[in-house]
């Protein structure tokens, strides 16, 4: 049996202000400093083998110093990178044309924002990364990660459609850890969005 440990990384200014944050390189601000560390001090008593990170800065951020508290060095693996939000990327949802808010608000896995990622090709990107891990064997992996990438990972893991991922869980939490178990008969989902104190 493989655990694998979901962790969204620390908290961003972009977060604070309601901004979309896809694929731009935004750094962690105070809170996500903050948080980064609180996983770091998870990770030293969680008996991680490897530690996988987002190659963006805030993911790297936050996973650095729970690689460097579990003894391990940590792994960059593009796959788990954040979705492309397209035109919709640094910008407010208020800031968009309401119909393609509504479109995408209904069924964002068929109706992507104009210029985005596929979702369903993501959702094949992250699992794929996923399974790869799982497949190595016995142990507990530490994944870095995004908000939405999260979100999709699960869904397809668990069976749910694509298109309710944001009204089936509507936010993977900074700095929280979702605990996966892989077996022979695939995922199953054993906590989430468990919050971390130092």
């Amino acid at each position: 049996m493989t655990t694998i440990f979901l962790a969204r990384h620390g908290r961003t200014a972009w977060s604070v202000a309601g901004l979309y944050t896809g694929v731009s390189d935004v750094e962690l601000d105070e809170k996500g400093l903050r948080q980064a560390g609180m996983l770091a001090s998870w990770a030293a008593k969680a008996e991680l083998g490897e530690v996988v990170s987002s190659p963006l800065v805030r993911a790297v951020s936050t996973a650095s110093g729970a690689a460097q508290a579990a003894g391990v060095r940590p792994r960059i693996d593009p796959r788990l990178r954040e979705v492309d939000f397209g035109q919709a990327e640094g910008r407010r949802r208020s800031d968009l044309d309401p119909e393609v808010v509504g479109r995408f608000e209904a069924d964002p896995a068929a109706h992507p924002f104009p210029g985005g990622e596929d979702p369903v090709a993501a959702a094949a990107r992250v699992t794929g990364c996923l399974a790869e891990l799982a497949g190595r064997g016995s142990g507990r992996i530490l994944v870095v990660a995004h908000n939405t990438i999260l979100r999709l990972a699960l869904c397809r893991l668990l069976g749910i459609p694509l298109a309710d991922y944001r009204r089936r869980l509507p936010r993977i939490e900074h700095g929280s850890v979702t605990e996966l178990g892989f077996g022979a008969e695939g995922a199953a989902l054993r906590s989430l969005n468990v919050p971390l104190s130092g």
